[in-house]
């Protein structure tokens, strides 16, 4: 069974959400700065990361792309 997943900085701020299946990551996470603006994005697929990656800078604008093998 899909379940939201979501973990979080010592000081309480969102640091991750997605899904997993039976603890294992599945589908699309975001990754997260303590100041909220999201760091990284991108999807798992049995666990492993999966097709493009996206970083992005402090303003929350695209910094870069990473394919995942």
């Amino acid at each position: 069974m899909e379940e939201e997943y979501r973990l979080y900085h010592r000081d309480g701020s969102l640091w991750a959400t997605g899904q997993q299946i039976n603890g294992i990551s599945t589908g699309y996470w975001e990754w997260f700065r303590k100041d909220g603006t999201k760091l990284r994005s991108g999807y798992f697929t049995h666990g492993e990361q999966s097709g493009e990656w996206i970083t992005y800078d402090k303003a929350g604008k695209v910094y870069k792309g990473t394919q995942m093998k």
